[in-house]
Formats: structure tokens, sequence, C-alpha cells
């Protein structure tokens, strides 16, 4: 007989009326293959035999589903900082500003299976442009302190969905965030769309960061929020698709 499924074939070889002598088990294009064997004696009863074919078929799918694991491959995104950046937006009482951080370097690994994630994304704290040449060197001075911080880091350890092929899709993103030497847990929810090994995806989230220690720029005259929205706009590749659905 001969069975084909998902990606592998099962064949049992007949030794005359009496049964089987062996079944293999073949996964295809996965490069795993592997043969489990069982010999009959001549002359076994019809029942005796059924037994042993359900035995071997058994062991095959066994050693099939422990192959899978084996299958799964990683995944690395490599972000464009040409086409990406970090978009920020900061409220107060008379006025908005809104501003950009330039991203350096940004690379994103994840096994298919496990959704573990490694890499690190890297935003240059001080390209930080609001428009106003005195506010910026406060903001890098006194605030981030970039001299001492000169990087804004995120390390992603896991992503939770599926990353389609194409089309859009959405997937969860935990990880670190490091910003004025001090590390932050984030979970983020990244929309993206997939178009073949490009990719783009848009970002939002809030940094609270007067909670996470940084000063509060307000005067008495000018009050500004304790929190900043964040915008990030990644452009990107894939490196390595073939385990992507």
């Amino acid at each position: 007989d001969e069975r084909v499924g998902h990606g592998f074939s099962l064949m049992t070889q007949s030794t005359g009326g009496h049964g089987f002598s062996g079944v293999a088990l073949s996964t295809g294009g996965h490069g795993f293959s592997r043969a489990v064997a069982s010999e009959l004696h001549f002359g076994a009863s019809a029942p005796e035999v059924l037994a042993l074919r359900k035995t071997a078929i058994t062991i095959i799918f066994a050693a099939f589903l422990a192959a899978i694991p084996c299958l799964a491959e990683e995944t690395t995104f490599v972000l464009d900082p040409a086409q990406s950046r970090v978009d920020f937006t900061l409220g107060d009482l008379l006025h908005t500003v809104h501003g950009v951080f330039k991203l350096k370097t940004g690379t994103l690994r994840f096994d298919t299976a496990t959704g573990v994630a490694g890499g690190e994304l890297v935003v240059d704290a001080s390209s930080g442009d609001s428009g106003s040449k005195s506010r910026d060197k406060k903001m890098k001075k006194d605030i981030l302190e970039t001299q001492k911080f000169p990087d804004i880091v995120f390390h992603p350890q896991r992503v939770k969905g599926v990353v389609p092929s194409s089309g859009a899709s959405q997937v969860e993103l935990d990880g670190i965030m490091t910003l004025h030497g001090e590390d932050h847990p984030m979970s983020l929810t990244v929309p993206l769309n997939v178009s073949g090994s490009s990719a783009a995806a848009e970002v939002r989230f809030v940094v609270p960061y007067v909670k996470w220690g940084l000063k509060n720029p307000s005067t008495f005259i000018l009050r500004v929020s304790d929190k900043v929205d964040i915008d990030v706009h990644a452009v990107g590749q894939f490196t390595s698709v073939s385990a992507r659905k």
C-alpha cells in the first residue's frame, strides 16, 4: 500500500500472502527520512498481521511527529534605516510638539514554531528633531542625556501570531526597551503588510517617560505632558522566508 499525506509517504511492502516485511517513511522535501522495519513470521493469521500493521503505522506517525520541531526555521527581518523612522508627539497647554528620531539599525529574528525572538532595534537618541534647535538642545542635554545614553534600544523576545507570505496581518511583539539606561518590558501590537520578502509596519505606543525616571521639561509657564506618543514606521526585508506560511 502507499498513502501520501502532508509532505510524506507511507509504504508497506508485501511478502506474498503472509503480510508484509517492512514499512518505510519518507518526508519528501523536508529533508527528513526514517525507516521502521518489522519482520513478520510467515503463516501469521490475519488478525495478527492487522495488529502488527497498526503497531508499525503508530510507530511511523510517532516518528513523524517527533521530527516536526526539527523542521522549524528562523526567520530574520532586517529594517531599512533609510525608509524607517520614529515619530514622537508631545502635547502641552499651548501647542503640540511633533518630532522624529532616526533608526540606526534594526534586526528581528524569530522562530516560526516557538515564537522565540531576538535581535535589536537601535534608535539614535541624538538625532531627535522637533524643528526647534533650542528645544532639541534642551531635550538631548537635560532630558535624554544623549552624551551618556546615545541609543534607545528595543530587544525583541517573543512574536505571537502568524506572519503571512503576503497581505495584511497583526502580531504581538514582546520585548525590553532600554531608555536612559533603564530596561522596561513592553508588549506591542504590530499591524503589518507583507509582500513577498518585503514588509512594512506601523506601530503606535505611549512612553510614560516621567514615570520611567526622565525629567519633566515643564516650567512654571509651560506645562507639557508626562507621556510621549510614539509612532514607528518600519520598512524592511525578510532574509529567510521558507518557514513562513
